[in-house]
């Protein structure tokens, strides 16, 4: 029967010629992904080992390797893998012809036209980034461990006790017999079944999130004649999810607001080479703030990961990284990766929807999307019947596209407020996608506003960089959420800042801001804070901006940040007593010269911070001079002439090329188009006549936006 054998140590790895000894996890981005030079590395690196010949039929397993790999065995080509996030074997019996076999492994995380992600807003950490396996004694009828990464058996469970197995079995012959159990949480036998593929289980105990994550145990077993040759347990839970236009997401029946966050998952100095530490301390601050859903952006994240989302309760929102740039080329890979990801996770029951596509339609609908995007919509259908199938749309996307009516449900990614207008534009936003699209299940995929630590304003604006501005931003978003009962949920664009290798801006190199918690995790900012004064039962109280230690001499505002109803403030002589939810503002808070203590409480709970009185506040909290910054004040009222001395729309594409900021910004979300020959071709024509086009299918409402924003701009 089946035996591990873990291959994470004593690597010998090699890069542009230099050979060192590494352990896996590893990534050899961990720095210059994250910053620490203005480019990083992707291309072709090496890893070789030694490992002996074991018994019985023996496969080797990667968990993850990024982007393509190709695995060699003593000079023979055993096969290669594309993609970058998911589980793959390879059966190596045959290969392992000596004792000690030498173990070559090609790894290339340079982009690669048949294989997702190409480019995308994050880095793409290139590496043996999570664990490898030997699988050894290995018997003829086995469960399969050639079904795209699986375990080779896949549960259905229904609320009504009801368990549907399938188990795909590798050297069936007659004697070849099954027996499944299904065991409780105490390890009681509740469930038996010979060779059939239905199981009952009375009463069954639901699975119902964070208030009671309740999990089974299948364990299939694989007999020859009366002989035990196979063994596979995986655990599971009984719960049933439906989505409403008018009333949102049901668990079992019951109404749930899906409050949620979104998750990279990589961290500063380790890159993705994380571990299962790791996964529990992000799982623990997204369960602190009282988020109940967590996006996985962008791609299949690890096993481990999804498991611990099962105890905990979180509902997950898991997917394929077809992002940004379509191409009919990287189908079948989008098809590949979609598979592999139902098929490796489809028994976890914190998974609640298979998400196909993100801002996809970024550069634009070729004629092929709509078709391909249906493709993969009937793909997830036809693997796993019980969830829906999701995408996430960027504003650019038309409310009436077709795209908007192939999933189940879907969602949209906006940063009105940050990158485009002011916060109110989401509410407008939202009420003329409700009178579009009614029979649509909606949520907000994607917001958020970048906060540099570090940086701090008495009266924080979109575009600064403060904490303060970040904490406003989702203080108006969170209350325009909770006033649209139709959405089903929200995702806060990012939990945690991340490593993001082309930008630059904000004073920052290589790094996406926008997290509630520093890339390190050690940092909580003002707006996680924010986040669980709505979200959480945890009574707390948070002087918002209380790590800034400077306050400017004479009378000053002071938010509370709580979910308490009633916070006192105290600042020498000075105590007010304010009732109210969520924010509390005390005017004319007196500042001296010196050490000021001040003290916010609610009943028992206070946060004491003393701050110094200075003339005038420290340069370092503001942004420093020459940092750029991909955020402008995009509103400019309707009406309004076009001014000569900016670009505009009836500008040509090349006019608008040869402007830095433009540049900087197209090559983060386009990558290598400046470039292409097409741009050659239509530099001469102007952007209006353009995005006149009918097969760029750009609404009206993103043809002005674009205007507002070349407006800022000076020629």
């Amino acid at each position: 029967m089946r035996q591990y054998i873990s291959l994470n140590q004593g690597w010998t790895f090699e890069k542009k010629g230099e050979k060192t000894t590494v352990d896996l996890p590893h990534t050899w981005n961990a720095l210059d992904g994250q910053g620490s030079e203005p480019t990083y590395y992707r291309g072709k690196c090496v890893y070789t080992k030694i490992i002996e010949r074991q018994s019985g039929i023996t496969y080797l397993e990667f968990k993850g390797v990024n982007a393509a790999c190709t695995v060699y065995i003593n000079g023979r080509k055993v096969g290669s893998h594309l993609g970058g996030y998911s589980t793959f074997r390879f059966n190596v019996t045959d290969f392992l012809s000596s004792p000690k076999n030498f173990l070559t492994v090609e790894v290339d995380n340079s982009p690669i036209r048949e294989v997702y992600p190409e480019t995308a807003d994050f880095t793409f950490y290139g590496g043996i980034y999570r664990d490898v396996n030997l699988i050894y004694d290995v018997e003829k009828q086995h469960f399969s461990l050639d079904d795209c990464g699986s375990c080779g058996v896949y549960i259905t469970p229904k609320n009504n006790g009801d368990v549907l197995v399938k188990a795909l079995i590798s050297g069936y012959e007659t004697g070849v017999k099954v027996v499944y159990e299904v065991f409780d949480r105490d390890g009681k036998l509740v469930a038996k079944a010979g060779n059939r593929a239905r199981l009952h289980v009375a009463e069954p105990h639901l699975w119902n999130g964070l208030e009671d994550p309740y999990l089974y145990t299948l364990r299939a077993s694989l007999y020859m004649e009366s002989r035990l040759v196979d063994r596979v347990e995986s655990r599971f839970g009984f719960r049933e999810i439906r989505f409403d236009a008018n009333e949102g997401c049901f668990l079992n029946g019951k109404h749930i607001k899906l409050k949620g966050v979104s998750r990279h998952q990589d961290r500063e100095g380790l890159g993705n080479a994380l571990t299962i530490n790791e996964h529990r301390e992000d799982l623990e601050l997204i369960r602190e703030v009282g988020a109940n859903s967590i996006r996985l952006a962008h791609y299949q994240q690890a096993d481990e990961f999804y498991s611990l989302c099962d105890e905990m309760g979180f509902l997950v929102w898991a997917e394929v990284p077809v992002i940004s740039r379509f191409s009919k080329k990287k189908q079948e890979n989008a098809l590949s990766q979609l598979e592999e990801l139902i098929k490796q996770n489809m028994n976890h029951p914190s998974i609640f929807c298979w998400g196909i596509e993100n801002e996809i339609t970024i550069q634009g609908a070729s004629p092929a999307l709509v078709s391909s995007i249906e493709e993969l919509n009937d793909l997830a259908h036809g693997l796993d019947v019980s969830r829906p199938t999701t995408c996430a749309q960027l504003t650019m996307c038309p409310i009436e596209s077709e795209l908007n009516n192939i999933t189940d449900i879907m969602g949209y990614n906006h940063y009105y407020g940050w990158y485009m207008k002011t916060c109110d534009g989401i509410d407008e936003w939202l009420e003329k996608f409700r009178a579009a699209q009614p029979t649509v299940p909606l949520c907000l995929s994607e917001y958020g506003a970048e906060a540099v630590l570090g940086y701090y304003s008495d009266d924080p604006a979109q575009g600064d960089y403060s904490e303060g501005y970040q904490s406003r931003f989702h203080e108006h978003y969170l209350r325009t959420i909770n006033s649209h009962d139709w959405l089903w949920g929200s995702y806060v664009w990012n939990m945690f800042d991340f490593g993001s290798s082309v930008r630059n801006e904000g004073g920052v190199r290589g790094r996406n801001n926008k997290g509630l918690i520093s890339f390190d995790r050690k940092t909580k900012k003002d707006a996680f804070f924010m986040y669980k004064a709505f979200w959480s039962d945890e009574k707390f109280v948070h002087i918002e901006g209380g790590r800034y230690e400077c306050r400017m001499i004479g009378k000053r505002t002071f938010r509370v940040i709580s979910n308490c109803n009633e916070v006192t403030l105290k600042c020498g002589r000075y105590k007010k007593t304010i009732q109210g939810e969520h924010v509390f503002t005390f005017d004319d808070v007196p500042i001296k010269e010196g050490d000021n203590k001040v003290t916010a409480s609610a009943g028992d709970i206070e946060e004491t911070v003393v701050f110094k009185g200075v003339e005038e506040y420290p340069r370092s909290y503001s942004l420093p001079d020459g940092a750029t910054t991909m955020v402008r004040n995009w509103f400019v009222p309707k009406g309004e002439n076009i001014d000569p001395e900016y670009l505009s729309t009836e500008d040509t594409i090349g006019e608008i090329l040869k402007n830095e900021d433009i540049r900087g910004m197209v090559s983060g979300v386009a990558g290598m188009l400046i470039s292409s020959p097409l741009i050659k071709i239509v530099s001469p024509i102007k952007l209006k006549t353009l995005l006149g086009l009918k097969f760029i299918h750009i609404s009206d409402d993103m043809k002005e936006l674009a205007e507002q924003y070349l407006q800022t701009i000076k020629k």
